[in-house]
């Protein structure tokens, strides 16, 4: 490799492993042990990769004698090829994290099917009528909770699933699971509804929204509910009184939201800059009460968003395939990628190590950072 084209790597080609799917990302999840990570793609495939780098980063830092230079030498060798499973269904197919090292998977047979890191299906965990659009598992109560669009079943065992009873609200596309596994959300249509996992009575709360949801995620001790809309920004519920506060202004679709337990912030998706807020003083009172300056403002929209489990630090990929890395509350950026296809998923290793990208191209990559660089 000659020295025009090192000067031209990316933090992305050095530190990144990529691979090209034949259709686009659409999902990805870490295994629970984070041992792999899975990819569901537009095809009805998933390809899983090992998180493991034969070749890590610190093996090829190389630091000056004479003045301390620090570079990185790229790859010597071939990224080990992804597994990749048939074709399981028409279009994308929802993803979880299952047990320790595997994954569930809906398919349109309506089978939540365990799918091991090896790449083959187990057993079939859950069996409902009709196509599963969405799925979802809590490690702390062993619960797999799946939607074919109409209803919303819960299973403890294998293939024994209840009904939850369900009366006003439209059929349930999104589904997460509170950190404690007590409680289920449900982002629907026309609204949110909330259920105790330990009963089928009937949700004990239904909160309408004024647009449809795009994702639902808890806040790590379970009081917040963020829910991305469809237009109008994002919506903010308090879980103990049901109040509701949306947060408008955004140009583009709320297809992210996240939480970050070190800043104690919440980060959203649509904006021309990583738009994220404290939670030392919730945006209930409108859109700049406490507002986080994060990253840089651009003229291309954030995609998708993913908060370092252990640093204040959040990931960003953008439409034109940017990813950067910023400090919560501070502008500088860490330029990952300038370009690529339009970024679709991010998300980090339980360690923080790793950050798993996914990108409508069907670049699925996993970028490994050193430990110095992130101190």
């Amino acid at each position: 490799m000659n020295q025009h084209a090192l000067q031209n790597l990316t933090l992305f080609d050095l530190l990144g492993r990529s691979w090209r799917r034949p259709s686009a990302i659409t999902d990805l999840r870490f295994s629970a042990d984070g041992s792999a990570v899975a990819f569901s793609c537009v095809d009805g495939t998933v390809a899983i990769a090992a998180v493991a780098d034969p070749e890590p980063p610190e093996s090829r830092i190389r630091v000056s004698g004479d003045l301390g230079q620090t570079t990185i030498r790229p790859r010597e060798k071939p990224t080990a090829p992804l597994i990749a499973t048939a074709a399981l269904g028409d279009g994308d197919l929802p993803l979880a994290s299952y047990l320790h090292s595997g994954f569930l998977v809906g398919t349109p047979a309506g089978e939540a099917v365990h799918l091991m890191a090896e790449g083959d299906i187990a057993h079939t965990v859950v069996k409902v009528d009709g196509p599963i659009i969405a799925i979802e598992y809590s490690p702390r109560v062993a619960m797999t909770a799946a939607s074919n669009g109409r209803d919303v079943f819960l299973s403890r065992a294998q293939g024994d699933a209840t009904r939850l009873q369900r009366e006003t609200l439209s059929p349930a596309h999104t589904l997460e699971f509170s950190p404690n596994g007590r409680h289920l959300a449900c982002g629907c249509e026309t609204g949110l509804a909330i259920w105790a996992t330990d009963t089928d009575a009937g949700p004990i709360a239904e909160i309408p929204l004024s647009a449809r949801l795009t994702t639902v995620r808890w806040s790590g001790d379970g009081t917040w509910l963020a829910c991305g809309l469809e237009t109008g920004g994002f919506a903010l519920v308090s879980v103990a009184d049901s109040r509701v506060t949306t947060v408008a202004g955004f140009p583009s679709p709320v297809r992210a939201v996240c939480w970050s337990p070190p800043g104690n912030a919440l980060f959203a998706s649509g904006a021309f800059r990583i738009a994220g807020w404290s939670m030392t003083a919730p945006p209930l009172d409108g859109e700049t009460s406490g507002a986080l300056e994060t990253g840089r403002t651009g003229l291309v929209p954030v995609e998708t968003l993913a908060a370092h489990p252990h640093k204040r630090l959040i990931a960003a990929g953008y439409a034109n395939g940017r990813i950067a890395i910023a400090q919560i509350g501070v502008r500088d950026e860490l330029l990952v990628r300038a370009l690529g296809g339009a970024v679709t998923a991010l998300a980090w290793s339980g360690d923080g190590r790793h950050l798993a990208v996914g990108a409508v191209d069907g670049t699925a990559a996993i970028v490994t950072f050193p430990a110095q660089m992130f101190k």
